[in-house]
């Protein structure tokens, strides 16, 4: 659940034009304010209801379109607001730490922008500090921001990994993503096996050694 204590509105509208400049951006008109965009939303998602043959006025359906409006705008698609980015503490590498930092098994949930149908995996994110090191926690949150938007795997490890070099002021940044697309599952080919992984690597990780130094972190295999 997003706790706006914990945002930056400020540094995510610098990590959005950034990733404008970087075309890794999500494609994104202007839209109107957060209770025209759920009034919105709840009347278009009614529409849809009805012309499935849909009775609104059953008890059991009459509040979907509402509560479906309510949850895409302040639960499952917040991270399209740039003013809902995480506050990221990066502190002075004082201590001169130069060795990998790995944060391993992030959860990630997303949703398909193709078919709207939920993307669900794990991320790997490492980097080598230079003169910042981050706050654990905030890796996590870095992926949770750009999951929480309509998605497509490889523009979230491109955002991810993006955003890691502009906070912390290195280019050796290593992001791996595994996951399972409902879309792939429930619907089309109807593969419950299948899953997807993409990975991003630059500077010090595009070294054949130090990137399978990486993946074996990532497997756990020797």
């Amino acid at each position: 659940m997003l706790n706006k204590e914990k945002c930056d509105p400020e540094l995510g509208l610098v990590v959005q034009k950034y990733l404008i400049e970087k075309g890794v951006s999500t494609p994104m008109v202007d839209t109107d304010c957060l209770s025209d965009k759920i009034a919105c939303i709840e009347e278009h998602f009614s529409s849809i209801m009805q012309c499935l043959g849909l009775d609104l006025t059953d008890d059991s359906l009459a509040d979907t379109p509402v509560r479906v409006a309510k949850m895409y705008v302040n639960e499952i698609f917040w991270g399209l607001n740039p003013a809902n980015f995480p506050k990221c503490t990066a502190v002075d590498n004082k201590m001169n730490y130069n060795e990998m930092v790995i944060e391993r098994n992030i959860n990630v949930q997303s949703f398909c922008e193709h078919h709207f149908v939920s993307i669900d995996g794990q991320a790997t994110l490492a980097y080598i500090p230079k003169d910042k090191v981050i706050g654990l926690s905030k890796l996590n949150r870095i992926v949770e921001f750009f999951s929480r938007r309509p998605q497509i795997q490889e523009r979230l490890t491109e955002q991810v990994f993006h955003t890691l070099t502009y906070i912390l002021e290195t280019d050796d940044i290593a992001v791996t993503i595994e996951a399972k697309h409902n879309c792939v599952i429930s619907r089309g080919v109807e593969d419950v096996n299948s899953t997807t992984i993409t990975n991003k690597f630059g500077g010090k990780f595009q070294n054949d050694i130090t990137r399978a130094e990486f993946l074996r972190f990532v497997t756990l295999i020797d």
